[in-house]
């Protein structure tokens, strides 16, 4: 039992990365679409490029979308309005309108004209109320068909041009007014009817919608059906018009059929294996060729934690509308992995999740066309990421990719641009500004998994920062050596190709353990007198080393990022504190050469080897005498060479080719330093 708990404690960390394997599986197969794929692809206008195709089941051809729109549209305009009707408002004003017209008109009037004005009343609340009076304005075509209600039964059918508005009363009261030629006392009755005419109708919208609800319903959503075995298209026949709207069909149909029989744990199988494959290709390019990234789960996670947001941020686009699709910032994916490791495991992310979401958006093979070309472009413009103004080009450059591209693509598929989406290259712009968020998460991403990228790089190399104050106080010579090693070492990663801000970072902070013991050190002895004078080699070598102990303490406690600590691990090596052990050497014969080494480890990359050359090269300048260009060129190749014998770059990824070109920029900067001119053969 306890040797199977030893066995699982040694490999922890595999099985967690299989757990992260397994569940970031399972994650994007539940969030890929239920549905299986045709296996055949095609474009309305372009001919059939595969066999003859016959129909593998009976299935109904299904209505276009412009067509159930259309039938639709027409029912929605053609639907009856459903209006209630009071019918004790029209038996009302009948009552009232006796007094009402008494008071209204006096008994000056003689009776054959007050006859004839009570009958023209009459016949005006009559017409009002024929059909009714609304009780509202409604913004209806007065051909619609109405249909007026008592207590929810259908009373009578007529238009809606019939029904009386508000504003309408007037206009018939002077029509009656004109036929009984009574035109002068149209004020008269105008002030009657005011207080006397309620409405009747009132628009039953709740009944109305339901009617049309129904009769939207009863919509058939296919036209005709094919039988088995039916020949459906032709190779080499155009699809176009039926036979598209036939494939279509098909392909529904069969899409639905494989996702719902029996065979639906076989898909989901298939499209587990198809995620695990791409995922496992990803773990094996890190353990091949990012051993680094690889052994430490909390990257691993962090790549595959990215790769998931992005599919599931493309499924709810999918999901809601997949118009939006290119609004979704899939570049910013390859951007973040450039920032925190490099270009090459950027890119080669970015193409296995655009695979991914192959399986996922309508038009896979342009949306991966467009989507992995889009990310090609994004390695190559984007660098040094922590100057706004590279992103902001670069985000320019995306953008004018994806416009590009996607206009390639339409008119190929359309053969002209009469009917461009134009609205497509709005999304196209919102997806460059939304990359821009790129700063702002990875901000976020380094609190949240403690990585560290070029723009927080920056910021540690301020020379302001507290940190390196403290330095610049308590050992004043061990800072202007920094400074001058970050020179040397900006200078040489330049021209090697090697991470600049990250090795001037390191140089800037590699000495700070001398802040512990600053007059132990040469460069901060001003005032001549040398402490290690009163000690023995041993004690000397031991506070001469424990610096780099110190360095990384001080760095814990002020948590600079594990790649800065790096460099103080490694600046010295395994080398040997030499001017100790050789003095050492002179009173004892035997002399233990693991008391004066410096623990190590060993430079483990290019910038690390690129510090341990420039700062042994700075320091062993200030022995320099009388300078001239040939003895600067044998102590450069001295000092290097003997850490090549060494064995100090083993670990390094650099080569001999990379080291001469490091030497070459090293000679340069002493040359000027010591303001020495080139020396022309006589």
């Amino acid at each position: 039992m306890n040797n199977l708990i030893n066995k699982l404690y040694r490999n922890h960390a595999l099985i967690y990365k299989g757990l992260l394997f397994v569940c970031t599986t399972f994650l994007i197969v539940y969030l890929f679409p239920k549905s299986g794929k045709f296996r055949y692809n095609f474009e309305r206008g372009k001919p059939w490029q595969s066999e003859n195709l016959y129909a593998p089941f009976d299935f109904a051809i299904k209505k276009s979308e412009e067509e159930i729109d259309s039938e639709k549209k027409n029912i929605t305009e053609n639907a009856s309005l459903f209006f209630n009707v009071d019918n004790t408002i029209r038996t009302k004003v009948n009552n009232l309108y006796p007094n009402a017209f008494t008071k209204a008109f006096s008994e000056t009037v003689p009776k054959p004209l007050l006859d004839t004005l009570f009958s023209a009343g009459k016949e005006i609340i009559s017409d009002l109320y024929t059909f009714g009076v609304l009780s509202e304005s409604y913004n209806f075509s007065g051909d619609r068909a109405v249909t007026l209600l008592d207590e929810r039964v259908e009373k009578q059918n007529t238009l809606f041009v019939n029904l009386v508005g508000q504003n309408e009363i007037t206009e018939i009261i002077d029509k009656i007014l004109i036929k009984y030629d009574l035109s002068q006392y149209k004020t008269t009755f105008v002030s009657l009817f005011f207080d006397l005419i309620e409405p009747n109708l009132t628009f039953d919208k709740s009944f109305t919608d339901k009617v049309l609800q129904e009769e939207l319903d009863k919509i058939a959503y296919a036209r005709g059906s094919i039988e088995r075995e039916t020949l459906i298209v032709s190779k080499g026949e155009v699809v176009e018009g039926d036979k598209f709207q036939i494939l279509k069909s098909l392909q529904s149909e069969y899409e639905s059929q494989i996702w719902t029989k029996s065979n639906y744990y076989w898909v989901l199988f298939a499209y587990t294996l198809l995620v695990a494959l791409a995922l496992l290709m990803l773990l094996l390019f890190l353990r091949k060729y990012r051993t680094k990234v690889f052994e430490n789960n909390t990257k691993v996670t962090f790549i595959f934690f990215n790769i998931f947001l992005m599919v599931f941020i493309t499924t709810l686009v999918v999901n809601y509308n997949s118009k939006y699709i290119y609004v979704v910032p899939i570049c910013i994916l390859p951007l973040v992995f450039k920032a925190f490791f490099d270009a090459r495991l950027g890119l080669f992310s970015h193409v296995i999740t655009v695979l991914l979401l192959g399986s996922i958006v309508p038009n896979s093979y342009e949306y991966m066309f467009l989507q992995i070309t889009a990310g090609i472009v994004t390695i190559l413009t984007v660098s040094e990421l922590y100057k706004r103004a590279n992103l902001f080009i670069s985000v320019g450059q995306i953008t004018l990719i994806y416009i590009v591209a996607y206009f390639a693509f339409f008119v190929i598929h359309e053969g002209s641009v009469e009917t461009i989406k134009w609205e497509t290259f709005v999304w196209f712009i919102l997806c460059g500004l939304a990359t821009l968020f790129v700063q702002p998460l990875i901000y976020a991403y380094e609190k949240l998994f403690g990585l560290v990228s070029d723009v927080s790089l920056l910021e540690l190399s301020d020379t302001n920062s507290k940190l390196l104050k403290e330095l610049s106080n308590k050992a004043p010579g061990t800072f202007h050596h920094s400074l001058n090693v970050a020179n040397l070492a900006e200078a040489s990663a330049n021209e090697i190709g090697a991470n600049a801000m990250l090795v001037r970072v390191g140089a800037l902070y590699h000495d700070i353990g001398k802040m512990k013991n600053p007059t132990y050190f040469t460069e901060n002895q001003s005032t001549g007198i040398n402490p290690h004078d009163e000690l023995s080699s041993k004690e000397s070598a031991r506070i001469i080393i424990d610096h780099v102990i110190d360095g990384i303490e001080i760095a814990r406690k002020n948590k600079l990022p594990d790649r800065v600590i790096d460099f103080i691990r490694t600046h010295h090596g395994t080398s040997v504190v030499y001017y100790f052990y050789m003095k050492e050497k002179e009173d004892f014969d035997e002399v233990e050469s693991s008391d004066f080494s410096y623990p190590g480890p060993r430079p483990f990359s290019k910038e690390t080897a690129i510090l341990m050359m420039c700062d042994s090269i700075e320091a062993a300048s200030k022995s320099l005498k009388e300078p001239t260009s040939t003895k600067i060129d044998a102590f450069v190749e001295n000092i290097i060479n003997k850490q090549i014998e060494d064995g100090q770059f083993l670990n390094a990824n650099i080569t001999f080719k990379e080291i001469q070109s490091i030497k070459k920029v090293l000679k340069h900067k002493l040359a000027n330093i010591y303001h020495l001119r080139i020396e022309y053969p006589e």
